[in-house]
């Protein structure tokens, strides 16, 4: 399938379902949700500034989330975890890098970095009952939350993707499965607890390249999940890399369904489904 037909494929899903993301009711104080996207390793463009003006991702994030009466903060610096973590009724990460390289001076974007204490009180402050979301590399601002590791990706290309947990809210209508153009990770050592939400089917994928057959020779896996850590919500989805993903209603709906499940405004079943929906997902070792 080529890339103009994956998107046709897109817009024809009958996206409906419930209404994500309730607005709070007249009189109470809109939530404020964290949005942070301090990049070492790499920049995706999605998250990529122009002078002082939001990246993609930011903007349409703030503008999906501000509908629902929520406040958004935008921030690449890192120091924004040695503050009072209070204020914020979730935290939504696009970085790129393990926690290692988010300490790091260096970046890509020229903010300030992550410090081993504001890394703690995250960690902590998740542990402890605050929702966490992470989208394509954010996973990796702290890994044991999300509960996977990542081998690495290969050329971008049309996957297809299952719906395994049909009734997690977002998921409504979007059939057993769907087609897209997207950067897949290579994902790995999965926690035993995952409620998976999306399966990456690699039978179709292109080979051709020796970093494909690295990455995509294998059983199906794990793209989109949702788990408990300690008391917090966490959340976490492989898509997100491309700009055009990011204004698909598709990636919209999936991506809300997961904030609206993370901030408990609408609930869902996380029962462990990862030995049911993939269960040779931990069998791939290559190194």
């Amino acid at each position: 399938m080529q890339r103009r037909e994956a998107l046709q494929s897109l817009g024809a899903l009958m996206l409906g379902g419930p209404t994500l993301l309730a607005a709070p009711t007249s009189g109470q104080r809109r939530p404020r949700i964290l949005f942070f996207s301090r990049s070492v390793l790499f920049e995706h463009s999605v998250v990529r500034r122009e002078g002082q003006s939001l990246s993609l991702a930011e903007k349409l994030f703030s503008e999906w989330a501000g509908r629902a009466g929520l406040d958004v903060e935008c921030t690449k610096d890192g120091t924004v975890f040695d503050g009072d973590l209070d204020q914020y009724a979730a935290v939504v990460s696009y970085t790129c890098g393990r926690p290692a390289d988010l300490m790091k001076p260096e970046g890509k974007d020229g903010s300030p970095p992550l410090s081993e204490r504001g890394w703690k009180k995250l960690d902590a402050a998740i542990r402890g009952g605050k929702p966490f979301v992470a989208i394509h590399p954010g996973a990796w601002l702290l890994p044991e939350a999300v509960g996977a590791d990542c081998l690495g990706h290969g050329t971008q290309q049309v996957a297809r993707i299952q719906v395994a947990s049909p009734r997690f809210p977002g998921l409504e209508g979007l059939g057993e499965a769907f087609s897209l153009l997207e950067e897949w990770f290579s994902l790995v050592r999965f926690a035993k607890d995952l409620h998976v939400i999306l399966v990456q089917d690699c039978a179709g994928m292109n080979k051709d390249q020796p970093a494909d057959r690295r990455c995509y020779d294998r059983p199906p896996f794990p793209a989109t999940w949702a788990r408990m850590y300690g008391r917090g919500r966490v959340f976490y989805t492989s898509l997100g890399h491309r700009e055009d993903v990011w204004t698909t209603k598709l990636f919209q709906q999936i991506l809300l369904g997961g904030l609206s499940w993370a901030l408990g405004r609408l609930e869902a079943d996380i029962t462990p489904n990862l030995d049911q929906v993939a269960p040779r997902a931990n069998e791939f070792t290559k190194p």
